[in-house]
C-alpha cells in the first residue's frame, strides 16, 4: 500500500470550500483536468453518492474512473473509494476552519490517498515505480487543491 498526503490553505470559509468541492456536476468547470462528470446517483452529496469522471492525464490521454462516497460528515470530512486498474484507491478529504492568525476564516484542506495493489501486476508496478507514482499522485492532488483554491 502507498499513501500520499497533501494539505493546502484555501482563503475561503469551510462551507464555501465544501460547497464548491462537493458540487459534482460542476467539477469540470473548476478542475482543470476534468473533462466530463456523469452522476450515477441522484440527490445531494452524501454517503452512497456515486459518479464517474473523465480526466486528462499528464501524457495527454484520458482516464475515466468511478467514485463512491463511503463516509460523509458535512462540512468536515468525506471518504471516497475508486477501483483502479491493478489497484484500489481510498481518498480521505478533511476541511478544517482556520480560527486564528492571519489566515483566519480560511480552510485547511487535506487529502490522503491510499493505493492498494489488487493484482500481481499492480504489486510489481508499485515496487518498480513506487516513488515515481507517489510523486505523480502528489502533483495531481496539489493541482486539484490549487484549482479548488482558485474556484473558492
Amino acid at each position: 500500500m502507498s499513501t500520499v498526503a497533501v494539505t493546502r490553505l484555501v482563503e475561503a470559509p469551510v462551507v464555501t470550500v465544501w460547497n464548491v468541492f462537493t458540487d459534482l456536476p460542476r467539477r469540470r468547470d473548476w478542475l482543470s483536468t476534468v473533462t466530463h462528470v456523469e452522476m450515477l446517483t441522484r440527490g445531494p452529496f452524501r454517503a452512497g453518492t456515486v459518479w464517474r469522471e473523465t480526466r486528462t492525464m499528464a501524457d495527454g490521454g484520458e482516464i475515466t474512473e468511478e467514485f463512491l462516497v463511503r463516509e460523509c460528515a458535512v462540512p468536515e470530512r468525506f471518504i471516497v473509494t475508486s477501483p483502479g486498474i491493478g489497484a484500489d484507491y481510498r481518498m480521505s478529504y478533511t476541511f478544517t476552519p482556520v480560527i486564528e492568525g492571519r489566515h483566519r476564516g480560511g480552510t485547511m484542506v487535506t487529502v490522503v490517498q491510499d493505493g492498494n495493489p489488487t493484482a500481481p501486476a499492480g504489486r510489481l508496478l508499485a515496487l518498480v515505480f513506487g516513488g515515481l507514482a507517489a510523486r505523480t499522485v502528489e502533483g495531481a492532488l496539489r493541482r486539484d487543491l490549487d484549482d479548488l483554491a482558485a474556484a473558492a
